[in-house]
């Protein structure tokens, strides 16, 4: 019964923020959205997911969605334009069918389902690490989770791309000002040193239990924009030599590592089993500060002042 209700309220919040017509509301419904679909993943036990769910989809996604109708509420009370009844069907109808093909697709899977599982736990130990999740995406998918790190920085140069010449190496984002003694800045002040201790322990507890590099990472980027949408704190020029190694420290540790595969074993990114579960926790290490950085970069924007 509980599932049942869960999936009809996620439903109805995602109907609900389509539908809606201001973009504040639509944001607020989709924030939502996230954190009940964070429930739902714990509810199917892929409680990695789910932490992944709240800190992108409910954290930081939400961040980035408030700041944009934040921008867009002035330019939407002089909007008139509204999309007709024939593209909003047709919308409703292409949504119904797309939905309507995926379950269709599932319902055809064949039972049980072809799966690799027995092979990935029959191989498990060979990293030493006991999160099966993190074996997976280490080992098992470790060029995938590579390149998706290569993926963030390629959106970092998309996103710094956008600056103008005048502003290109300067700060991103505007310099945010707040009161000192609000509560913004008195959240500021408490609330970095336990999320930094949060971040680093869903880190190390990645190896045996859920967590990993992009769940702390994600935390760790949620407290340093606290810092500096209250004021504390400004951001980094872009022309900031620690800045950029920090940013190509998780991929180039990554790949080196990828590369000592192929030279003292016998491939791109095999791990020797004596010195797995090293290797692997020093890939997450560099990872959680790339991931943290690159996060909080992309939230701030493009370079809009001079470093001074």
């Amino acid at each position: 019964m509980f599932e049942i209700v869960l999936a009809s309220v996620v439903l109805g919040l995602a109907i609900w923020t389509i539908a809606v017509a201001e973009t504040y509301s639509a944001t607020v419904g989709f924030v939502a959205y996230s954190l009940l679909a964070a429930l739902i993943w714990v509810r199917l036990d892929a409680v990695d997911v789910a932490l992944t769910e709240a800190a992108i989809g409910g954290g930081l996604g939400g961040v980035v969605l408030l700041g944009a109708a934040a921008r867009l509420r002035d330019a939407e009370a002089l909007t008139v334009e509204q999309a007709s009844p024939i593209v909003r069907m047709s919308a409703a109808i292409l949504s119904a069918s797309i939905t309507a093909a995926l379950a269709f697709a599932i319902l055809l899977l064949p039972d049980p389902a072809p799966t690799l599982a027995p092979t990935v736990v029959a191989n498990a130990g060979a990293t030493g690490m006991t999160n099966p999740v993190t074996n997976v995406l280490m080992a098992f998918r470790g060029m995938d989770t590579m390149l998706e790190k290569v993926v963030l920085l390629l959106a970092i140069v998309g996103v710094w791309s956008l600056a103008s010449d005048r502003a290109w190496g300067g700060r991103p984002g505007p310099r945010h000002q707040a009161d000192p003694n609000g509560v913004l800045a008195f959240l500021a002040r408490l609330l970095p040193p336990a999320g930094i201790v949060v971040g680093v322990y869903i880190l190390w507890t990645g190896a045996d239990h859920p967590g990993g590099a992009f769940q702390g990472g994600a935390v760790l980027a949620s407290m340093w924009l606290l810092v500096i949408m209250a004021g504390l704190a400004d951001t980094p020029p872009v022309s900031s030599r620690w800045l950029r190694l920090i940013l190509v420290a998780g991929p180039g540790l990554f790949l080196a590592i990828g590369l000592g595969g192929l030279w003292l074993g016998p491939a791109f990114l095999s791990y020797p089993a004596a010195f797995a579960k090293p290797l692997i926790l020093g890939i997450e290490v560099a990872m959680i500060l790339t991931i943290a950085a690159t996060l909080g970069l992309l939230l701030a924007g493009a370079p809009e002042r001079s470093s001074q």
